[in-house]
């Protein structure tokens, strides 16, 4: 992609593609947690402190930026769906720093 071609929708797209999985994080551990018969806390616990299964949870909140980006093709809104990826692709650096080191 050009950068000269990049427009205020693509920013747009791009913070939406990063907030949503921070707000659906909690989301996945409640859900988690009552679908393995734990208590939220202790699964936020190991959220907090295990790297392996933050890794599983980040992972399946991002699942989350599928919607979005499903929506903004459907309206034909490719600016703000790249954005949405690109939101989405800023958490890999993050995942493979967790995983390899």
């Amino acid at each position: 992609m050009n950068l000269r071609n990049w427009s205020w929708d693509h920013t747009k797209g791009l913070i939406l593609g990063f907030i949503t999985p921070l707000c659906v994080v909690p989301l996945v551990v409640y859900i988690t947690a009552l679908s393995q018969n734990y208590l939220f806390e202790q699964l936020w616990r190991k959220f907090t402190f295990n790297d392996s299964f933050q890794i599983k949870m980040i992972t399946l909140s991002i699942i989350a930026n599928l919607a979005w980006f499903y929506l903004f093709l459907n309206k034909e809104r490719f600016n703000f769906a790249m954005g949405v990826i690109l939101g989405s692709m800023i958490y890999a650096p993050y995942i493979i720093y967790i995983k390899f080191f």
